[in-house]
């Protein structure tokens, strides 16, 4: 009796403390999770269970670690706002999977992303053939972005934070050198003074850092 009573009581703190510790680390859909957000998630769940499944132990064995990966978890997204460079270490970058109805098959080996998944997400959004789809990105978080239009582009961002994105570049077609000197036409001949930077409907969108405002 006594352990149903301990175990009770740690199940009602264990979910408070979860609890807080979710809406501190902030509000994603679940098939957002970046990679160290999914491991947190994993080892938190463990570290609960051990909790539970052992009340002879002192709760504060399992509280301890909750604490560690909630500061592991926000120290990373600090490093993920600050750096593009850990972003596209950890969650990586979109993956172009289909051009102009044509399938990137090697591509698409690098991803580890086969036929039969490609055809259910293209099915998942009412997509009745591949010669429809203009481009289709593998995101991060799993999910298909499909345009199927030649007229509506993708949004990539050619310049993040005054860092030049030389994958998405050539992804729509173009080279940094040919970035650059655009720029140039347009009075910017320092990228890094640039926090956000498109190529949109047939020319560049840019933002300037506070600073260079």
């Amino acid at each position: 009796m006594f352990d149903l009573l301990v175990i009770s009581y740690r199940t009602v703190l264990l979910y408070v403390l979860i609890l807080i510790i979710l809406r501190i680390m902030g509000k994603r859909e679940v098939g957002e999770l970046g990679v160290i957000d999914v491991v947190v998630f994993v080892i938190m769940a463990e570290v609960a269970a051990f909790a539970l499944d052992s009340p002879d132990k002192k709760l504060i064995q399992s509280i301890v670690p909750m604490i560690i990966l909630l500061v592991i978890q926000y120290a990373s997204s600090f490093l993920s706002l600050k750096s593009k460079n850990f972003r596209d270490i950890v969650d990586g970058d979109p993956a172009l999977i289909i051009r102009h109805g044509i399938i990137m098959e090697e591509e698409m080996r690098r991803q580890r992303y086969n036929l039969d998944d490609l055809f259910q997400q293209l099915r998942e959004q009412q997509v009745g053939s591949i010669h429809e789809v203009s481009f289709a990105y593998l995101e991060p978080s799993g999910n298909l972005s499909v345009f199927k239009h030649d007229s509506v582009q993708p949004v990539l961002a050619l310049i993040s934070d005054g860092v030049i994105q030389g994958k998405h570049v050539k992804m729509i077609g173009k080279t940094e050198k040919w970035l650059e000197t655009e720029l140039r036409k347009m009075g910017i001949s320092d990228p890094s003074h640039i926090f956000y930077c498109s190529y949109e409907n047939g020319s560049l969108q840019y933002q300037l850092k506070e600073q260079h405002q």
